[in-house]
Parts: structure tokens; sequence; C-alpha cells
């Protein structure tokens, strides 16, 4: 039986910023397999190169040589336009800054991106409040993030991200910004959307206790990945009946 190809590749990718003496190597040739429905947490020290794979991995930004291939399709051939196209159709964001807009409602927050994709106002709504419900926010549409918690403006974020279904959710230190307790909870939801969603998530994280809810660990040092290792034992687990992990 062949082996299905990954949602994700990246292939002997490099990343150079600047010119001359003054070009650093963010990325030096790396090589990076993901399937769909994984869950994995990139770690790495400052400079590692995590933060550009995860833009990379994003779509945010591009490579300076090496292949790219997200669902069968070469990204680096991709237009600007044609990147962007991508990235509202398959990708969510989670970024360690909720990004929430402070005037504006919890609802109104998460309907954001179905606005920009030029959604009718009852679809809008009613996918919105579907994600709000799933992420434990029913009933708190119409709270300004003034009103809430960080968890719960967290909440309303990873909301906002998967509003549009997307296949791959990026998380950028969804925990750097919330106290321990706050942390394993949104950290569980992650889990969930993973487990139950069938979402693929990608989180950069310095935390060893937050990664330990991925499946898979991928560590960075200077450029290319220095380890690539399963998580048998999730952290997530700890907190399901044991039936419901059968």
């Amino acid at each position: 039986m062949s082996t299905p190809a990954p949602l994700i590749e990246l292939q002997a990718v490099t990343k150079t910023y600047g010119q001359g003496s003054t070009a650093f190597q963010a990325l030096n040739g790396v090589n990076l397999r993901i399937n769909a429905g994984e869950f994995v947490a990139i770690m790495g020290p400052s400079g590692s190169g995590k933060s550009t794979a995860m833009n990379t991995l994003g779509l945010l930004d591009t490579p300076s040589s090496g292949a790219y291939v997200f669902n069968g399709l070469h990204v680096e051939n991709l237009s600007r336009d044609e990147r962007a196209l991508l990235r509202r159709r398959y990708l969510g964001f989670v970024f360690q800054g909720f990004n929430l807009l402070a005037r504006t409602s919890a609802q109104e927050n998460v309907e954001l991106p179905l606005l920009y994709r030029g959604e009718p106002t009852a679809t809008r709504h009613s996918a919105a409040k579907k994600a709000l419900a799933s992420v434990g926010l029913a009933g708190w549409e119409h709270h300004t993030p003034a009103e809430l918690s960080g968890g719960q403006q967290q909440r309303v974020a990873i909301a906002r991200a998967i509003v549009t279904e997307p296949t791959v959710l990026l998380a950028d230190e969804p925990t750097g910004n919330l106290d321990t307790h706050r942390s394993h909870e949104i950290m569980e939801l992650l889990w969930r959307l993973n487990v139950d969603h069938g979402i693929t998530v990608l989180m950069v994280t310095h935390e060893a206790d937050m990664a330990a809810y991925a499946k898979r660990i991928v560590h960075f040092v200077d450029g290319v990945v220095d380890s690539d290792s399963p998580n048998p034992h999730p952290a997530a687990l700890q907190h399901v009946p044991a039936a419901e992990v059968a």
C-alpha cells in the first residue's frame, strides 16, 4: 500500500535576510513533512529559525530557495495574490497577542474573516455563533474584549481562526500572555479541535509543558531541524476518560 502524500512538505528550504556581509541565514536547508490531522509543536531557542519556519508554513513569507508543497501545490511558484487566496481558504492563525478589535463584540470579531470573503450577513452570523459555541463561549457573543478575561479573549481569537473551517491552524505562542491555568485550558481546546474536528495544528512554543499537548515535537537549532520526535502521551490525554481515548 502506498503512503499518502503529506499535506505539507518543506524540501531543502532556505531563507536569507539581507545581502552580503549583513546577510542572515534564518533557514538552512529545512526538510519537514506534516500529514493531515497532525498536531505538531515547533520549538527552539531564539534565533533557531522556528518563527521563520512558521511564517513560511503560513504563507506569510517565501523561501529563498527550496520547495514548499501544500496539498500537492508548489507554493513557491505562486504570486502574492495567489498565496493570499490560499491562506484565506485553507489556513487559520492564532497569535500570542489576541489581536481583537477593542470596541467590537466577540461576534463581530469572529465574523471578520467571513466579511473579507464577502459572505452574506446571515451566513456570517450563523458561522460566528457556531464557532464561539465550539470554543465554549455560547452566550458571550455581544461582549467586547474589555469584558472578557485573557483566556476568553484567546478563545475568541481561536473562534475567529476556525470560523472559515480551515484545514490547518497555525498557533504562534498561543499561551504566551496567559497564566498557567488559562494556558492549559487553551491547549486542551487546541487538542480538541485537532482530535474532534480533524484540524491540523502547527504550534510554535518555547514552553515544554505546552508542547507536551502535541502528538509530535520538532526542535529547530541554527536554522535546521535538530530533532523530530513523536509524543506518544500528549498531556491532554491525562484529562480524558479512558473509555473516550479507547
